[in-house]
């Protein structure tokens, strides 16, 4: 909103010429400006800057909407908000908006004494130019043309934005005019967060990050010489999905296994405790797994893993399912990740998501590495794997995309996978319908539905955990009645939240819906619909396998 001070800036075309004939009789210089201003950049303000100390009053007038012809989608922004942004810049005294299309007759009424240009006016030839200057120097003005420093031009900064539109960029727009990703329906998912129960079952990994100085080269040999300059521990795996919920505003409790040293063990329930996650364990011999990261800047250059291969006796294995299915009475969700350290084989995992079934509205899971077992998480409602990991669980690295993931549908009974590609975003997967495994239908190509989400970081600091953030937002959306776009929209939101930031940090609830709130205000709104059409953008259909 205008305030009062700058809204006086802006004037009719008879308070302009009323205060033109005031600064006359009181002896002061007026300096004038004239352009489109549809984007006020850089060039724009050295430009009115250098002109203001040229006169005692500066003037900036525009032209009109309907005097600018610089082809479809032009001007970007209505001639009121332009005004409106000059008019906030405190070395502008008046602004008016011009309704024709060229400034000549406004010259001649104003007979401006200084009328500035910019430096690529100096050797121009153009004919509306030449009248602008002879309107000028008629009145006795004089013109003068700016340094030029920097030259901006607004119609190249527009086209450069529209043909650096990239494939993902109008993927998001076309996904944020889908009307289950309305601004109000994502905010009402969000909301729903709170207060939802939710168990985490799987394995504790201590994620440490080793800050160092360049790295030099040994004297001894020919190696990698790194000197340490500070050290972080996250707590990783299925804690920092835990994490992630409480953050998110849900009561989450964690369901694992740790080792007998009882310091340790409180130790962990103290941090999770401060962070409103609930710890509930079985005892195991094996110490907590530990991945260890070198990194010089933002940039890993070494990764040791510390991890011994989980064992359970089979008195350990039955109490572990046992707290499963206790703390999952009456909770909204569960989540179990299986992070291929041992604690969770293929039989612990049909064991425990047969114990959560019955017990919880949404049965969530994801899995890690190469020695997961996916393929025993039976009867899911949302399973959120890598391609590389669907592929290996089902064996098929040939087939289509549709045709592994309808494989993993229909042999699993899982209502629906979130499938991540890394840089190239995510696909939903879910069976026409609501269909399970062979239910009638009309045929292959209607087994399967899915929705194409792009990345929303284009420049991941840290990948790290942008799987697990994933999963408990896309969790917790579902828990709150989302459907699976929402799902797999927020969950997008907050992987790309997550992978702006260095280490294992939980994504908070204030943080998502700002993010959230930003892309939905954002996505291509610069962009004219000319543009996204001349471009051969449309609304893309989901995909049958």
């Amino acid at each position: 909103m205008v305030g009062k001070a700058d809204g006086a800036k802006i004037c009719t075309r008879a308070e302009l010429l009323t205060r033109r004939a005031a600064a006359r009789l009181e002896g002061r210089r007026v300096v004038h400006c004239h352009g489109c201003f549809d984007i006020v950049h850089p060039g724009h303000i050295r430009h009115l800057r250098q002109a203001r100390q040229l006169g005692d009053v500066l003037l900036i007038t525009i032209t009109g909407d309907s005097g600018i012809g610089k082809g479809a989608g032009r001007p970007l922004i209505p001639q009121e908000l332009r005004a409106e942004n000059l008019a906030a810049l405190d070395f502008v005294d008046w602004v008016y908006v011009e309704p024709d299309a060229t400034a000549v007759g406004l010259l001649r009424d104003v007979r401006p004494d200084v009328y500035v240009k910019g430096q690529e006016y100096e050797s121009n030839q153009h004919p509306g130019f030449a009248a602008e200057r002879e309107a000028v120097e008629a009145g006795g003005g004089r013109v003068v043309f700016t340094s030029g420093d920097v030259v901006f031009s607004s119609t190249a900064l527009i086209a450069g934005m529209a043909e650096s539109i990239n494939p993902a960029d109008a993927r998001i727009g076309e996904l944020l005019r889908q009307p289950a990703l309305a601004s109000d329906l994502l905010a009402s998912c969000l909301s729903g967060f709170r207060g939802k129960k939710v168990v985490v079952v799987g394995e504790v990994i201590e994620d440490r990050y080793v800050f160092c100085d360049p790295p030099g080269v040994a004297g001894e040999s020919p190696v990698l010489a790194l000197r340490p300059v500070q050290e972080r521990a996250f707590d990783g795996g299925a804690a920092v999905v835990a994490r992630h919920l409480a953050a998110l505003g849900a009561d989450a409790t964690l369901v694992t296994a740790l080792p007998r040293d009882p310091e340790a063990a409180e130790t962990l329930r103290e941090r999770l405790g401060g962070e409103g996650v609930s710890l509930s364990f079985v005892r195991q011999e094996t110490p907590v797994a530990r991945k260890q990261r070198f990194l010089v800047g933002h940039e890993k250059v070494v990764k040791v893993d510390w991890v011994r291969q989980a064992v359970l006796d089979a008195g350990e294995q039955d109490r572990l399912v046992g707290l499963a299915g206790e703390h999952a009475d009456g909770c909204d969700a569960a989540i179990v990740t299986d992070f291929g350290l041992g604690l969770l084989t293929g039989a612990m995992l049909e064991r425990i998501t047969a114990a959560l079934r019955p017990r919880v509205g949404v049965l969530a899971g994801d899995v890690s590495g190469h020695r997961n077992h996916l393929r025993s998480m039976r009867r899911m409602d949302l399973v959120t794997p890598s391609e590389n990991e669907l592929r290996a669980s089902s064996r098929m690295y040939d087939e289509s995309l549709p045709v592994v993931a309808w494989s993993h549908l229909s042999a699993t009974d899982t209502a629906a996978l979130i499938v991540t590609m890394g840089a190239e975003g995510l696909v939903t997967f879910e069976p026409l319908d609501g269909r399970r495994r062979d239910e009638p239908g009309d045929g292959w190509r209607t087994r399967v539905t899915s929705e194409h989400v792009p990345a929303l970081t284009p420049h991941v600091v840290d990948a790290l955990g942008c799987g697990d953030a994933l999963l408990a937002t896309a969790t917790l959306a579902r828990a709150a009645g989302g459907s699976l776009l929402q799902a797999a929209y927020l969950g997008t939101v907050a992987a790309s939240v997550h992978g702006s930031r260095m280490g294992n940090v939980p994504v908070d609830i204030a943080t998502l819906r700002r993010r959230t709130e930003l892309l939905g205000a954002n996505a291509l709104s610069f962009v004219p619909a000319e543009v996204l059409a001349a471009r051969g953008v449309s609304r893309v259909t989901p995909v049958a396998s």
